[in-house]
């Protein structure tokens, strides 16, 4: 098989989306560290294999990805038969699966993004002091999305249906950083929720992906 590469930083949620997906199909990858303090994605050779400079970007053989969701996508077609089946082959299944990615990525993660970087990247990462008036709109708009995902989790055990698949991948890297800040309220004062929240981020794939975070 090809060496697969993810080129990026293990504290990018992007990246980290990439990651675990690679790890719920358990295969193999190279990952390239880039060095974000110092802007190597902005530059060459980083921005030939992604011209808007923005980790991560991916190879597999050659081919050159670059948008954390489009890889998973192409991960989980093109290694469908291994592990953890990501998607549905059922043209109705999948419709319903591509839905969830869609209020993932155009519902959910404007808010799950600003919240991460006002609460986590801000105080944590740049040594800056959060905007409160910021942190109070965004969770605002956190908690609508997270009310439809209440009811939606009221009906099946995750977001496409009964099967764990990248709907809910997607959400991981987020939901973990949130989770160590003021906005876990968010996720936890949601029964349905909650629930589904401590199923993904207690995957083993998931656990095997933080795990690089802590490694020289």
């Amino acid at each position: 098989m090809a060496c697969l590469k993810v080129h990026g930083s293990v504290f990018s949620t992007a990246v980290l989306r990439v990651i675990t997906c690679l790890n719920e199909k358990d295969l193999e990858f190279e990952l390239v560290p880039i060095n974000m303090a110092a802007k190597e994605h902005k530059k060459e050779p980083f921005i030939s294999l992604n011209p808007f400079g923005q980790v991560p970007a991916f190879e597999d053989g050659d081919l050159k990805l670059f948008e954390s969701r489009a890889i998973t996508k192409y991960i989980a077609y093109e290694y469908k038969e291994k592990v953890t089946q990501l998607i549905s082959m059922d043209s109705k299944k999948m419709a319903i699966l591509a839905q969830w990615l869609e209020v993932e990525a155009h519902q959910y993660d404007p808010a799950a993004s600003k919240l991460t970087f006002e609460l986590v990247i801000k105080p944590l990462m740049l040594g800056l002091t959060s905007d409160g008036a910021v942190v109070e709109e965004y969770e605002g708009k956190l908690a609508k999305v997270l009310d439809v995902y209440e009811a939606r989790l009221a009906e099946s055990k995750y977001l496409a249906g009964d099967c764990f698949s990248l709907a809910d991948l997607h959400h991981l890297p987020s939901i973990n950083y949130l989770m160590g800040t003021q906005a876990k309220k968010l996720f936890e004062s949601r029964p349905h929720v909650s629930a589904w929240c401590t199923d993904i981020l207690a995957r083993p794939a998931w656990t095997k992906t933080l795990a690089m975070q802590k490694k020289p």
